[in-house]
């Protein structure tokens, strides 16, 4: 999907465009030479701003183009743009010391090809600018900064907006080996890169715009990564109709909780309840618990095959790994419903399982470690390649994939990854990836395909939270963002 510039609130972003969430601009544009920008502040955690202004309430952006009328930003990989400016590898096999701008500073630089000081005071030079200009490496670019490159950047006092994308970045994939540039914000040009969107290279793009530079007719028809906005979630969120009845609009079946985590499925069932469907049904032993603190829900105590019929499963939150949770989930597994697999059903997942052979979708919703130990790998490798970790994983178990983390991805084979722009890090807290889970599990009953329903699910999550943390940022408990929903749906639908 290709579009023209940053979304505006309810428009969805494609690949690659990171949200300009804020910027340091006035109306977009990079600070002038003398101070700080007005307008704006730091970038929100996730939700893109329209055109450089202060982020939206979560419209999301897209990584493969620029964004298309309706909604999405596309960001198709760096095929579509030069290097940047002002930089690039120097001929003499190093790193060109890219633009450095500011006042009388501008004059004072003197830098050789190699990224060596001319006249002694280049990084003097640099400390002194109010604004510098990052043109250092361009989209080719691989690897870390070098030593002079670095040397330079580690002196810059003033405001710092990256050209195209910070250089020592990857492009294509967000991963950073090496030292970066940590901008301010960057002003990327012809389509968002999708590097820009994914952790950790995310954090070092400050505040995102995008500059069409006429490249439309030659981008991909499809994206590498998008992610949803206001629009394309408001278009996707269920909606009863006249008729519908609790049966017509989805049963959301629950197995979650043990005697050690009983709060794992209260949690999961506050999530399912707000998810569109029309009721849930528990099924395990902490049914007094749930009834509790909902009434409403319908209770069994197993096993889930004798439960009653449901549209969707969601299976794993505090189930323990006993002998009845591994029945549990080869039960739910049998099904021909769509099955969300989460925490302790990810470790009771025989290694190797090809989902593909189920007659309904699967979404399999790991944090880093339990991708690190489906895949094989460790954390670490799975946390500085994310893109690549969420792709191997959709492909090896033929499932939808929700990697949770700083940046949430969803992939589906031979779809455009999508991410999540909407959360912040104060859902780092115990007890939030059940909330999600009963979510998704209720979007999944009331029809919306597995892709759809993560990344609605995950979208509608971050926003909750934005809105149980606002303004200013406090802690919150995974059952705020349970309480939120209700709210965050109703602002989506405005």
């Amino acid at each position: 999907m290709a579009g023209r510039g940053p979304a505006t609130d309810g428009s969805t972003a494609t690949a690659g465009g990171a949200a300009t969430a804020g910027g340091p601009a006035t109306a977009g544009g990079p600070a002038t030479a003398g101070g700080p920008a007005t307008a704006g502040g730091p970038a929100t955690a996730g939700g893109p701003a329209t055109a450089g202004g202060p982020a939206t309430a979560g419209g999301p952006a897209t990584a493969g183009g620029p964004a298309t009328g309706s909604g999405r930003m596309a960001a198709g990989g760096t095929a579509a743009g030069g290097a940047a400016p002002s930089g690039g590898q120097a001929p003499g096999g190093g790193q060109a010391a890219g633009g450095v701008a500011s006042g009388s500073a501008a004059a004072d630089r003197g830098l050789t090809d190699g990224g060596s000081e001319a006249n002694g005071d280049a990084e003097a030079a640099v400390a002194r600018a109010d604004l510098v200009i990052d043109g250092i490496v361009g989209i080719g670019g691989k690897g870390g900064l070098r030593p002079d490159a670095e040397r330079l950047v580690r002196a810059v006092r003033g405001i710092l907006v990256a050209v195209d994308l910070p250089s020592g970045v990857d492009a294509d994939t967000g991963e950073v080996r090496g030292s970066a540039v940590r901008a301010d914000a960057t002003i990327t040009f012809g389509t968002y890169k999708p590097g820009l969107l994914i952790d950790p290279a995310h954090t070092h793009a400050g505040a995102l715009r995008l500059i069409d530079i006429g490249l439309d007719a030659h981008l991909p028809a499809d994206p590498d990564l998008e992610a949803l906005q206001h629009e394309d979630v408001a278009a996707l969120l269920p909606r009863p109709s006249a008729e519908s009845d609790k049966y017509r609009r989805g049963v959301v079946g629950v197995v979650a909780g043990s005697a050690r985590y009983p709060g794992a499925a209260v949690l999961a069932v506050s999530g399912a309840l707000r998810g569109g469907a029309g009721a849930v049904r528990y099924v395990g032993p902490a049914a007094d618990t749930v009834i509790a603190r909902f009434p409403e829900t319908l209770v069994h105590s197993g096993p889930p095959a004798k439960a009653g019929r449901v549209q969707s499963w969601v299976v794993g939150p505090g189930l323990g790994d006993g002998a009845a949770a591994k029945h549990s989930l080869e039960d739910v597994l049998a099904s021909d419903v769509p099955v969300l697999v989460d925490a302790d059903g990810l470790h009771l997942l025989p290694a190797g399982s090809d989902l593909r052979k189920r007659e309904a979708a699967t979404v399999l919703t790991p944090h880093a470690g339990e991708a690190a130990a489906l895949l094989g790998v460790s954390r670490e490798e799975v946390e500085a390649g994310r893109l690549a970790a969420v792709r191997a994983l959709a492909e090896r178990y033929g499932a939808t994939v929700l990697l949770k983390g700083s940046t949430t991805l969803v992939a589906a084979e031979h779809q455009p990854v999508r991410v999540n722009p909407t959360g912040v890090g104060w859902l780092a807290t115990a007890g939030s990836g059940d909330v999600l889970s009963g979510l998704i599990g209720s979007l999944l009953a009331t029809g919306l395909p597995a892709r759809d329903a993560a990344s609605v699910g995950a979208y509608l999550h971050g926003l909750a939270a934005r809105r149980t943390t606002a303004p200013h940022g406090a802690p919150i408990a995974a059952y705020d963002v349970s309480t939120a929903l209700t709210d965050t749906w109703r602002d989506v639908l405005a």
